[in-house]
C-alpha cells in the first residue's frame, strides 16, 4: 500500500472540514453536507481499488 494515499486522505479530509465548518458557520448547512458528502466519495473511489485487491488475494489464499 502507497503511503501518499494516506496523506491524500488526510488532506481531503482537513480540506472538507474546513469547508464545512466555513458553510455551516455562514448558515449553509446543506453545502456543507454535500461538500462532506463529495469528500466521502471521493475518498471511497480512491480505497476501493485496495479493497478489490484484499478481496482478491483472501481468495487467492483460500483456494485448494
Amino acid at each position: 500500500m502507497e503511503v501518499t494515499i494516506i496523506f491524500k486522505i488526510a488532506a481531503v479530509g482537513i480540506l472538507v472540514s474546513i469547508l464545512s465548518q466555513i458553510l455551516k458557520h455562514s448558515g449553509r448547512d446543506e453545502q456543507a453536507f454535500l461538500v462532506s458528502l463529495s469528500g466521502l466519495l471521493i475518498v471511497l473511489f480512491w480505497i476501493v481499488p485496495y479493497i478489490y485487491d484484499l478481496f482478491e488475494s483472501i481468495q487467492k489464499l483460500f483456494v485448494l
